[in-house]
């Protein structure tokens, strides 16, 4: 009975993918001594076009991949995909981080970085390749990523924006 009880109070496990990036220490030096604290950089995506990012600082490395967890799937957007891949090629900047990202045939797979590959699997994305240039920062390489992504559109998308049909956008 006490067993079921606690089995019922678990939170039922949501169908997110969640990939922690890096985890890092940051001291803080005061007047009493240094003052240790904990980013994580978290990946949450459903694996099925929608991904977000975040960091989160705390005293602790589990509390700060918590706030992480939390704020990346508050963060979620949309990415426009076509089958297994992208639609089209596109660069994502940030800071001095450029991720170009191209895409590819069906079983190609996920041809990147870990902080990019990390992105680009949550967000459902199967076949792509990438070149990451300039930061290897993984916080840089993750944003620029994502900067890449937000800019991807279908066709159908840009004749929608236009007023146009498809095939006056494809001629």
């Amino acid at each position: 009975m006490a067993r079921e009880a606690r089995d019922r109070k678990r939170a039922p496990k949501d169908d997110f993918i969640e990939r922690i990036v890096s985890i890092n220490r940051v001291t803080k030096v005061v007047k009493g001594g240094r003052n240790m604290r904990f980013t994580a950089l978290v990946v949450v995506g459903d694996g099925n076009g929608r991904v977000g990012i975040a960091q989160g600082k705390a005293a602790e490395v589990p509390a700060a991949i918590e706030k992480a967890t939390k704020a990346a799937k508050a963060s979620m957007i949309k990415i426009s995909t076509v089958d297994t891949t992208i639609p089209h090629q596109v660069t994502g900047v940030f800071g001095r981080g450029k991720v170009i990202i191209l895409p590819a045939e069906e079983g190609t797979g996920v041809i990147a970085g870990a902080s990019a590959r990390a992105v680009l699997e949550a967000a459902g994305i199967k076949d792509v390749r990438t070149k990451s240039i300039g930061s290897n920062n993984p916080v840089n390489v993750v944003k620029a990523t994502m900067e890449g992504l937000k800019s991807l559109m279908t066709v159908e998308e840009y004749a929608k924006i236009r007023g146009k049909t498809v095939e006056e956008i494809l001629s």
